[in-house]
């Protein structure tokens, strides 16, 4: 997996901030070009439509949000996850922002106790980044939301669109998904 710079969302963000609800860091300007210049990329017009970047191919590009701090809290905290695009407004900015998918709400801590939510390395919104639907425009903008409930004191987490995702699932004792050791399993 890739880590982009150009493809990050947030990178270590808090959400330790209390109820409310945060845009991340960084927009993904799917149009973004530079100006001028031997090798560089011609910028789009303004207006201009946005790069592919694959939505419903195999492989798809993928939201990847994880956490890099543990959530603390006195309480009860959640957080949910929301992918937001929006096309260009004809001046080469955002237009409006529309609601392309949205986790459940997650729970980080819970009565001061941190869930596995809310732990390190515990990844928040593995999906394909979606399709637009049916009357939305194309997006050329992405962007990532937290919503925020409870009294959260501490946390973070970093947030990005990557290809190749790791996917497979660690166990509790930190092994990769899979069976356990020391089963054998007939052929």
């Amino acid at each position: 997996m890739i880590l982009d710079s150009l493809l990050q969302f947030s990178s270590a963000q808090s959400i330790g901030v209390g109820a409310q609800t945060l845009v991340a860091t960084n927009d993904i300007d799917l149009g973004l070009g530079l100006v001028g210049g031997i090798g560089q990329i011609p910028s789009f017009a303004s207006g201009g439509g946005a790069r592919d970047i694959g939505i419903g191919d195999d492989p798809a590009m993928k939201i990847l949000v994880e956490v890099v701090t543990a959530a603390t809290s006195a309480g009860t905290t959640t957080l949910q996850v929301v992918a937001l695009g929006a096309p260009d407004n004809g001046s080469g900015a955002a237009g409006t922002f529309t609601i392309y998918a949205q986790s459940d709400a997650i729970a980080m801590v819970t009565g001061g106790a941190v869930q596995a939510g809310g732990t390190v390395g515990a990844r928040l919104f593995d999906i394909d980044w979606p399709r637009p639907k049916p009357g939305v425009a194309i997006p050329r903008f992405l962007r990532l939301q937290y919503v925020l409930t409870g009294t959260g004191t501490g946390g973070a987490i970093s947030a990005f669109l990557v290809l190749d995702r790791v996917d497979q699932i660690v166990s509790a004792a930190g092994n990769l998904s899979g069976y356990v050791p020391g089963i054998t399993i007939p052929n």
